[in-house]
């Protein structure tokens, strides 16, 4: 007999494996509340201890998505001191085999509880835009510095922080880097080309690694929003790491986040990526404001003959698949490389550059789907 949609999820789960206790996510009970529809969608709690690694979100919804049957899968974390004990008893049943998993209708008999931080709105920040990719290597930094100083280089007020906690390449590209002041118990930004800046490059050593879990994470990304004296902006960028992990979610559940942009290049390997890290910001109610495709082609400075050098129409696929706008194609240009590794990114060493062009029409498309910020 074949199994039904509760037991082979059931079973997924049990080889999920916490790797600090060494036992799986059923009989150790930090799944709980597994509900499912008829029509393929999921949604579970995960109780995650502080020394619990963060990824076991990931590897749990992973697990779940390539189960047979399952449409959506919806994973809500909670501090187990939060979680209320299982009415049953809680023990596994006898054998080690799984509970029976609970089937609910399309819409629940009442609204779940908070399971995550309500967001903290910071209205003297603006609007806030989370520059993300689904892979590294894509040029993401490169994007949200030079977004940043076009935005300001039109007249706004413009705040960039640096998130990607693992790889803080801001300073080097804005051309900055120093430890930043500290007064009145307020971390002071450091400003290059117009823009206010924070990062954690300015407070750790270039060759220090950033071997940090989610709870870590979550409190540097929360200290830059409200321990940073940013004072009254129009646009606050926020340059996200690679991924779908703890950065992203605590932004997210740190404040509010007006919108996205979706970076990535024009091959399958890195759209493929992009699409993941759409979804995961649609799921968080983050509303994605369309895909920026960089190194769309390279012009050759003697003839000016565009070349694809990763190919073509990757973004406008992944546009199109999402339903979304494509922002912009910036070609690949060496003085984009150039200029980050001095400091002066191209929209202010060569203004007059495709790619430069590029990035101030990408600066105006933002800007009018963000709307215009809010009066302090």
């Amino acid at each position: 007999m074949s199994q039904t949609l509760q037991e082979r999820i059931a079973t997924a789960l049990g080889s999920v494996l916490n790797p600090r206790t060494g036992t799986d996510v059923v009989s150790s009970e930090m799944v709980r509340d597994v509900a499912t529809t008829t029509a393929g969608r999921v949604r579970l709690t995960i109780l995650l201890a502080p020394d619990d690694p963060a990824t076991l979100v990931r590897d749990v919804r992973e697990a779940i998505e390539r189960v047979d049957g399952v449409a959506d899968v919806r994973v809500d974390v909670k501090d187990p001191s939060e979680a209320d004990r299982p009415v049953s008893g809680g023990a596994p049943p006898p054998g080690g085999s799984a509970r029976t998993l609970p089937v609910m209708n399309a819409a629940p008999a009442q609204a779940p509880r908070p399971s995550a931080p309500t967001p903290v709105a910071y209205p003297h920040l603006g609007r806030i835009l989370a520059v993300s990719s689904g892979k590294g290597g894509v040029g993401k930094s490169t994007v949200a510095t030079n977004l940043a100083i076009a935005l300001a280089a039109s007249g706004a007020r413009v705040g960039l922080m640096d998130a990607d906690v693992y790889g803080p390449n801001v300073p080097r590209m804005m051309g900055v880097n120093a430890p930043p002041p500290v007064v009145n118990e307020k971390i002071i930004p450091l400003q290059a080309h117009g823009v206010k800046v924070i990062s954690l490059g300015f407070l750790i050593e270039r060759d220090q690694p950033a071997i940090w879990r989610g709870p870590i994470v979550m409190k540097i990304v929360t200290q830059f929003l409200r321990d940073v004296a940013w004072g009254q902006l129009d646009y606050f960028l926020v340059d996200m790491p690679p991924g779908t992990g703890d950065a992203q979610l605590s932004l997210v559940q740190a404040t509010h986040v007006h919108g996205a942009i979706i970076v990535t290049t024009p091959q399958d390997v890195a759209t493929g990526d992009a699409l993941r890290g759409a979804k995961m910001l649609q799921r968080v109610n983050v509303p994605v404001l369309g895909i920026v495709e960089n190194m769309s082609w390279f012009e050759c400075p003697h003839c000016g003959k565009p070349t694809p050098i990763f190919g073509t129409g990757g973004g406008k696929r992944l546009a199109d698949e999402l339903e979304l706008p494509l922002l912009g194609e910036i070609p690949l240009d060496p003085r984009i490389h150039e200029g980050g590794d001095r400091g002066t990114p191209i929209v202010v060493a060569e203004p007059d550059a495709a790619a430069a062009r590029a990035l101030r029409s990408l600066a105006d498309r933002v800007t009018a789907a963000l709307g215009a910020p809010a009066a302090p």
